[in-house]
């Protein structure tokens, strides 16, 4: 009887371990891409958002003023408010394409690779 051991066949591709990819500096760049953008720019918007919440709760005079026919400062700014959330998810699709797909594609490709 024989006491080696019985040939082993290769299983399963082994599933890439995310935990290295989150700690390498690569995935470090891609979170640092996002953040340095999302979070400045979210922080700008909820701002600009209490500035005109605030301001139609204790400027109702300022408010209120005519721009042209019936149409108020309040109104302009509630538009605006609509106008810088089209704004903002524009430019983030562009940062996103330029600078954030490309690294994730990256990462993703590596690992794919590994599979």
């Amino acid at each position: 009887m024989s006491t080696a051991p019985p040939p082993t066949e290769p299983g399963p591709p082994r599933p890439p371990d995310f935990t290295e990819v989150q700690a390498g500096p690569e995935f470090g760049e891609l979170r640092r891409s996002y953040r340095s953008f999302a979070f400045p720019l979210t922080v700008a918007f909820i701002l600009w958002y209490l500035l005109y919440v605030l301001l139609s709760s204790y400027a109702g005079g300022l408010m209120g003023t005519k721009v042209f026919g019936n149409v108020n400062v309040a109104f302009v700014l509630g538009i605006a408010q609509f106008v810088t959330t089209f704004l903002i998810a524009w430019w983030y699709s562009r940062h996103a394409a330029a600078k954030l797909d490309p690294k994730a594609e990256a990462i993703k490709a590596r690992l794919e690779g590994d599979a």
